[in-house]
Parts: structure tokens; C-alpha cells; sequence
């Protein structure tokens, strides 16, 4: 994703290209913007696997198998894929980690407001992002939003009442 003058964006291709595949996506500046929506896209989706596996877990389904069934229909997704395993195998080293999503987001969130745009669903996301990083659990993938869900719906509890942040991982 790059931004920039499309004749310099292709003459900087053969540097580029050491990076992977370059996509001019508009004038200087909109390359950020590009990554801008991937965070929220990304950030969203995680969110929607994290819901959908609880969601199965809390009904009685094994949440291995319903990814495994649901892999190959529409929600066919690398988040569903790469995330979804690492919110069942309950392994959250991280790849992306939460804090880093957060500060993305932060920055998708106030492009967005500068620009006018609703973002409903980035938001929530950002404020669960946020309460991990809170939780000290910034250090964490961001697939650990499992983690934050499961919180909110009293799974992990310490003498008796719903508690979180002795979940401390930073």
C-alpha cells in the first residue's frame, strides 16, 4: 500500500518490490490511510471470530469444530483461520499485539472523526482493545480479545467474583 505520485511509486518499484507487492492506492499520505483500514478491518473481524467461538463454546458446540465446519462457508477468513486457532489453542504469544492494534486504531479513529466518518464497530473494538492494555494484557496478540469476551460474560473468576486483571501478561 502506497501513496505518493504514481510515477514515483512505480519508480520506486525495483525497491519496493523487496518488501512485497506494492499497490499505489491514491496521492501522498493515502498509503496510511490504506493501512488505517486494514487495522479496523482486521480489528473488527477478530472481534467477530472471538464472539462466533464463545457464542459456540456457551451453546454446547466444540469451538474447534465449528471453525473447522465454517472454514470452507463465507466467514472464510485468514483471521478465521490464523486468530480463530490461537483463540482456541489459547495461545496468545504475540504476532500483532494488542497494544500496537490499539494505537492503530487510535489513529483510524481519529481520521475518522476528522473526516466525519461513523465507525461503530471499530470503536467498540478500540475499547476493548483498550480495557486489555488497561488489564495489562497489552503485550498480548490481539487474538487475545477472546480474553476481554470471555471477562464480560463472568468465565474467569478468582475467589468467587468475576475479576480479570490478575490476568496480567506484560
Amino acid at each position: 500500500m502506497a501513496g505518493g505520485d504514481k510515477a514515483d511509486v512505480a519508480a520506486a518499484g525495483p525497491i519496493f518490490s523487496a518488501l512485497g507487492k506494492v499497490t499505489h492506492v491514491g496521492p501522498p499520505g493515502r498509503g496510511q490511510l490504506c493501512k488505517l483500514v486494514n487495522q479496523c478491518i482486521v480489528a473488527v473481524t477478530i472481534g467477530a471470530v472471538a464472539e462466533g467461538l464463545l457464542l459456540a463454546k456457551a451453546g454446547g458446540a466444540d469451538p474447534a469444530q465449528v471453525r473447522r465446519a465454517i472454514l470452507g462457508g463465507f466467514c472464510q477468513s485468514r483471521i478465521l483461520e490464523e486468530h480463530g486457532k490461537r483463540m482456541i489453542d489459547r495461545d496468545f504469544q504475540p504476532g500483532g499485539m494488542v497494544k500496537m492494534h490499539l494505537k492503530d486504531l487510535d489513529a483510524a479513529v481519529e481520521t475518522a472523526q476528522r473526516l466525519g466518518v461513523p465507525l461503530p464497530l471499530t470503536n467498540r473494538v478500540r475499547q476493548l482493545f483498550a480495557e486489555l492494555v488497561d488489564a495489562g494484557c497489552g503485550n498480548l496478540d490481539h487474538s487475545a480479545l477472546m480474553l476481554r469476551l470471555e471477562a464480560m460474560r463472568g468465565e474467569l473468576k478468582q475467589g468467587g467474583h468475576q475479576t480479570w486483571r490478575p490476568l496480567r501478561h506484560d
